[in-house]
């Protein structure tokens, strides 16, 4: 087993994690008898070729799928126990989720987009706590502007700052700096590590690129679904 925990407990616990799919001679094997501990606090790089399952297990990780067998504890929760409303709840409070491509909506400007999921939420201080977010990627000039006037690091700064707005104890990132260039990419990468030294956040990071992996205190390998020693 891969152990990055700390004595607080794990954020992250996956055991005897497999998940198949497609069915007769298109089934496949994806996640392969995964275990994993990661610490509160860790930032853990998560690389590996294309089509080794690093999305599918991120995406496990994050209650978005269901793995067929095995042991899924995300923040103290048994994510196998929860149905699919429970699962959505669990993640608003304690998941942020940032994806290559930026979903940004584009009729709204940089604090609407972020100020979203505060709204759904029901926060009385969602426009304020918008412009903290904003302001604590660099980005505290730009909230007046739409997606279409951003640099694509900044359009991804800004995914960051609206996965970050719940204040959730951990995020994932699937290949955050997979569409931009290396300055951009190094400036979203300085922020996930502001994350885990500043403010104690878990982030797991799936990325193809090695270098960007070392961004975190240990980087993890998948191949063909399995964890490498």
């Amino acid at each position: 087993m891969i152990d990055t925990s700390s004595a607080a407990g794990p954020a992250i616990a996956l055991s005897g994690v497999n998940l198949t799919l497609g069915r007769g001679a298109a089934r496949v094997h994806i996640l392969k008898d995964i275990d994993l501990h990661i610490g509160r606090g860790e930032a853990i790089g998560l690389v590996g070729p294309s089509g080794s399952g690093k999305t599918t297990l991120l995406m496990v990780m994050a209650g978005l799928e269901r793995a067929d067998t095995g042991s899924i504890e995300i923040a103290g929760s048994d994510l196998r126990r929860l149905d699919e409303d429970a699962l959505a709840r669990f993640r608003g409070r304690n998941v942020g989720i940032v994806f290559q491509s930026f979903h940004l909506i584009p009729t709204m400007t940089a604090l609407e987009n972020v100020a979203v999921p505060l709204e759904l939420a029901g926060d009385a201080d969602a426009f304020e706590r918008a412009r903290q977010e904003l302001a604590a990627v660099g980005l505290g000039a730009r909230l007046d502007h739409y997606p279409a006037q951003l640099s694509g690091g900044e359009q991804q700064r800004v995914a960051l700052a609206r996965a970050l707005s719940p204040n959730p104890a951990i995020l994932v990132a699937d290949e955050p700096t997979g569409n931009l260039d290396s300055h951009s990419a190094q400036d979203v990468l300085s922020v996930l590590q502001s994350l885990s030294r500043t403010a104690g956040k878990t982030v797991l990071m799936v990325t193809h690129d090695p270098k960007a992996a070392a961004f975190g205190s240990r980087t993890i390998h998948l191949e063909k679904g399995e964890l490498l020693p």
